[in-house]
């Protein structure tokens, strides 16, 4: 019995929690599959089967208890050009090598990489991805009328905003009075009953299906059906490796956040495997994938969600839901929905960016903005990568600023430069002008005791500045030199003569 409760909560909480995290995640994941099934132009079960694979399996064999995964948006947005263009068997062929690729990441332990993304990348990532959660709710607002999407207004309008603040009053002040119940779940319960009770004329889960007629049934398994040639994987092979590097950023990038909510540690490798395998299996079982959901992640978090159980209670009962209780699943009122959504925007934005957003550099401020940016209006594999590009051009402007030399003449009449601050590709122009060549004495000496030299572009700066010497018939003497430097300036001796001084190696 402990070495059950240790798999499935090992991070400490309650069983109660846990279980009623669970059945309000089931209640939330409904809704958004739907929706993220209609963007990508297939099913709705294959939306809600391939939330059902991702939230059990990650929550089995993840690296992050308490994490959510399913269908999502972010991955929605890609596969619609290619269900579009080449049908939804080449999506099934896609998601099964998206999970290989991300298999294979967390098997050459690369998943560290996302630890080392810069504070205002995460900054940008959290505060972009809530202003999705945003606008993906508000399309709710809108009715179908005459074929086309127009937006709510006067008394149903009215009724929806006053649902909507209601569940928000509930899900925010309730937990102030108990923690034993999930306020979601209260939430959505409440509002559906006030719904029916008084006969309101609301949207519900049925409206969002567009006239599609459901049929609940157990997934199948089914072997791939395309053609296994050399065209269908360069058809395939550009979706899979974007969906891998937006499922896994998106992924480990809630797993950092719910670690510093709960102040655990996830472990990143775990998670990719964990979530490779679900795309694995969702792929043969017809389902479009998915990956991290950080709004139900944080409904399963503040709900007290912190183990396994949350997740595979999830998972199971989002199954259950569609098999045998569909028909009052469709009926939950689309406001109770998007009023615990709404509170999944407001606890996830960092709300203090707007307090420290002038007292921090403004290059770190840039970065926030533009990852934030990139990320509503592309992808967040797209804006992951133009926010860590900006930071590393930055750090490698600030870096190159810091080379400079302290100069002093020997008792032997040598001049002697000590060199301070990294040498390497950014640095190189203002490390040769600190160089006198013509009016230095015959006897030069550099000393890089205080200095690094990071790469082969200061390498070549230093033979060119040893060049420049020997050219005038002047002796230099490099002092200080790491052993890797002693060697790729050894393959110049037949160029130029270095005297090389106490050779340290870097520690």
């Amino acid at each position: 019995m402990n070495k059950l409760k240790q798999f499935l909560m090992p991070t400490g909480g309650s069983w109660s929690l846990d279980t009623f995290s669970g059945l309000t995640v089931a209640l939330a994941l409904i809704p958004e599959s739907i929706a993220f099934s209609l963007v990508a132009h297939v099913d709705p079960l294959v939306g809600l089967y391939s939330a059902f694979f991702m939230c059990l399996i990650t929550a089995l064999l993840g690296g992050r208890p308490g994490m959510i995964s399913g269908a999502t948006g972010a991955m929605a947005v890609v596969i619609v050009s290619l269900v579009t263009q080449f049908g939804v068997e080449y999506l099934f062929a896609t998601v099964v090598l998206t999970g290989l690729l991300q298999i294979i990441v967390g098997l050459c332990r690369l998943g560290k990489l996302m630890r080392i993304l810069p504070r205002p990348v995460m900054v940008g990532f959290v505060n972009g991805l809530a202003l999705v959660i945003l606008f993906s709710q508000l399309h709710h607002f809108k009715v179908d009328r005459g074929g086309e999407m127009q937006w709510l207004s006067g008394a149903p309008l009215f009724v929806m905003l006053s649902l909507v603040f209601l569940a928000m009053v509930i899900t925010h002040f309730l937990p102030k009075l108990t923690k034993k119940l999930p306020s979601a779940l209260v939430a959505i319960l409440t509002v559906t009953a006030l719904s029916y009770l008084f006969h309101l004329d609301v949207l519900v889960v049925d409206d969002m299906m567009g006239g599609n007629s459901m049929r609940a049934g157990l997934p199948t398994f089914a072997w791939l059906s395309v053609p296994f040639t050399l065209s269908t994987l360069k058809i395939i092979l550009p979706y899979a490796i974007t969906l891998c590097i937006i499922g896994l950023s998106e992924s480990l990038m809630t797993l950092s956040l719910i670690d510093e909510m709960t102040q655990t540690r996830g472990r990143a490798n775990k998670e990719c495997i964990a979530q490779g395998l679900g795309n694995l299996v969702s792929g043969f079982f017809k389902g479009m994938g998915g990956c991290a959901m950080l709004g139900q992640s944080m409904i399963n978090t503040g709900s007290g969600g912190r183990g396994r159980l949350s997740g595979i209670v999830a998972g199971i009962t989002l199954f259950l839901f569609i098999l045998f209780l569909w028909p009052l699943i469709k009926l939950i009122p689309l406001a109770a929905l998007v009023g615990v959504m709404f509170m999944v925007v407001i606890e996830t934005f960092e709300w203090a960016t707007f307090k420290f957003v002038r007292k921090i550099p403004m290059h770190d401020a840039f970065i926030i903005v533009a990852v934030t940016l990139v990320t509503i209006f592309t992808n967040l594999a797209v804006a992951v990568v133009v926010g860590v590009i900006i930071a590393a051009l930055v750090f490698s402007w600030k870096s190159a600023q810091n080379i400079h030399a302290k100069t002093k003449t020997t008792p032997e009449g040598r001049k002697e430069y000590q060199l301070h601050g990294p040498l390497f590709f950014g640095s190189i122009s203002a490390f040769k002008e600190l160089f006198d060549v013509e009016e230095d004495p015959d006897e030069v000496i550099i000393d890089f005791k205080h200095s690094r030299v990071s790469d082969h572009s200061a390498i070549d700066a230093i033979a060119s500045i040893t060049k420049n010497y020997l050219a005038l018939g002047k002796k230099l003497h490099l002092r200080h030199l790491s052993a890797e430097c002693r060697l790729l300036l050894g393959r110049a001796d037949d160029l130029v003569e270095t005297n090389i001084l106490e050779n340290p190696d870097y520690i």
